[in-house]
């Protein structure tokens, strides 16, 4: 199945789009710049969505559902907000088709079936939210409100890659209402926290915290907290933000409540997200030359099990002692897979089951009953051994564990061996062109200066670190004085 797959040092690009197509993750829809999100690919966001969901609710917030279309005067009520995604909306101004007179096979717009008010598709629910959370706020006792919602939204992208940026996406979006500044500022680093560590733990892939500049910052926010990850080409990929919005919403909308002195105040407010771009951050990081690998936790299928037989008496045999392998798994809540399918030689699963990324696979033959052992391959490093069958579910569970920490920390040196410390330009744009990945430099903390690296290398400031010892420098670019070292990156 890999013979004819393109690598990495290739074109990177295409490697990607290769595993996307072959992997059955994902597939482009007849609606431009959309995808089909396949079985397969689904199911990885369904175990990203399962857990996220699970430490959203840990820390306090529950689910709601608001409307996929927002009003065009309640989206320009927050100017910021309304600037930042207006180039991206797409909007509906009629509700109503009908036939054509002069070709009775087409439709065409009713144009008496108008809108009153045009609508936006949501590019972001801040709108909506808060225009309904006016009407839920009246008193500090009604604080905070911790909400969630998994939804769709629609930002109109002019070029598109599957999962990394496509014109109508799936994500996940939290906003929240508090009665202070101080709580609302605890409640972005909280949630992103939240996304850290489950970028870590879970997609066993290694992120820097951080603070976006003024301007990379959410429109409308007054502080926007991110993390952002290290691609296997260099580039950097934002992987989650969270949004300190302060009271610029809550004044859009009036939305205000009586503090325990019973005077007026408006709501301090913040807004968080993740999108299936996670999935296409997980196949950059961990993905190599034979295909797509999955970290364990986050695997569809955990465990394949490959009968090798010759007939119905032998597949007979083999499926009672896999079956029970299987059970056994299942009882550590390990997810299995038995193909005992007639239509495909096991070469050609194992090929399969390779190319998808399942962590651990497991051959089972007629001599390996008659010695009491199974083939055991695992997907990352790709080695085999021979285990005997006593305790096998002991030994796959810690297996599993192993690879799991181990594409961590793979990941993890990949980052170190691809971070870069430089004190001038020329150093800079050196490094950018030989090897890319995180560069650590002395910024001026000037938009100008920016906008001026950005403009001649493609390279932007990801983020200026959090909880990093900050020692002043010089800009690398003007030579004027810096408070300490930021993140520059080419990215996605």
């Amino acid at each position: 199945m890999a013979k004819d797959f393109t690598s990495r040092k290739e074109n990177y690009s295409q490697w990607y789009n290769e595993i996307v197509a072959k992997a059955d993750l994902a597939e482009h829809s007849a609606v431009r710049g959309c995808m089909v999100i396949k079985p397969y690919g689904y199911a990885i966001w369904e175990k990203m969505q399962a857990q996220l969901d699970k430490m959203f609710k840990e820390t306090g917030h529950v689910n709601a559902y608001f409307p996929l279309f927002v009003p065009k005067s309640l989206f320009e009520a927050e100017e910021k907000n309304a600037e930042g995604f207006a180039k991206e909306c797409a909007v509906v101004t009629h509700y109503r088709l009908k036939t054509d007179p002069n070709d009775k096979t087409k439709l065409i717009v009713d144009p008496e079936a108008k809108l009153e008010e045009e609508l936006i598709v949501r590019p972001t629910s801040e709108a909506v939210i808060w225009n309904t959370y006016k009407g839920w706020i009246q008193s500090y006792r009604d604080l905070p409100i911790l909400v969630n919602q998994w939804a769709n939204v629609v930002r109109w992208e002019m070029r598109t890659r599957l999962f990394l940026r496509t014109a109508e996406f799936l994500w996940q979006e939290g906003h929240t209402a508090h009665a202070t500044k101080e709580e609302a500022i605890e409640e972005s680093k909280t949630m992103l926290d939240v996304y850290a560590e489950f970028a870590e733990q879970y997609m066993a892939m290694p992120v820097m915290k951080g603070v976006k500049t003024e301007s990379e910052r959410f429109a409308g926010a007054e502080e926007t907290y991110c993390i952002e990850a290290l691609m296997q080409d260099g580039k950097a990929l934002q992987a989650g933000t969270s949004h300190f919005l302060g009271q610029n919403f809550a004044k859009a909308f009036e939305v205000k409540f009586a503090n325990k002195e019973g005077k007026l105040d408006y709501v301090w407010a913040t807004s968080w997200g993740v999108s299936t771009r996670l999935i296409g951050g997980l196949i950059m990081t961990h993905s190599d030359d034979n295909g797509l690998v999955l970290p364990p936790n986050l695997a569809p299928i955990q465990v394949a099990i490959v009968p090798i037989y010759k007939g119905e008496e032998q597949l007979a045999i083999i499926s009672e002692t896999a079956l029970k392998i299987k059970k056994n798994l299942e009882s550590k809540g390990i997810s299995v897979k038995f193909d005992d399918r007639d239509t495909h030689k096991p070469g050609w699963k194992f090929a399969e089951y390779e190319f998808k990324g399942v962590p651990v696979r497991v051959a089972i033959g007629p001599r390996d009953l008659e010695n009491g052992t199974v083939e055991v391959a695992r997907r990352d490093t790709l080695e085999k051994e021979v285990l005997q069958i006593q305790d096998i579910e002991v030994k796959i569970e810690n297996l599993l564990t192993n690879i799991q920490n181990n594409l961590l920390q793979k990941s993890i040196d990949f980052r170190e061996e691809n971070s870069h410390h430089v004190d001038t330009y020329e150093e800079f744009k050196k490094v950018l062109e030989e090897k890319s990945g995180f560069i650590y430099a002395h910024w001026d903390g000037t938009a100008e200066t920016e906008e001026k690296i950005k403009q001649e290398t493609k390279a932007t400031i990801r983020c200026i670190p959090l909880n990093q010892k900050q020692s002043e420098g010089y800009c690398v670019y003007s030579g004027k004085p810096s408070k300490g070292r930021v993140i520059f990156a080419k990215a996605y």
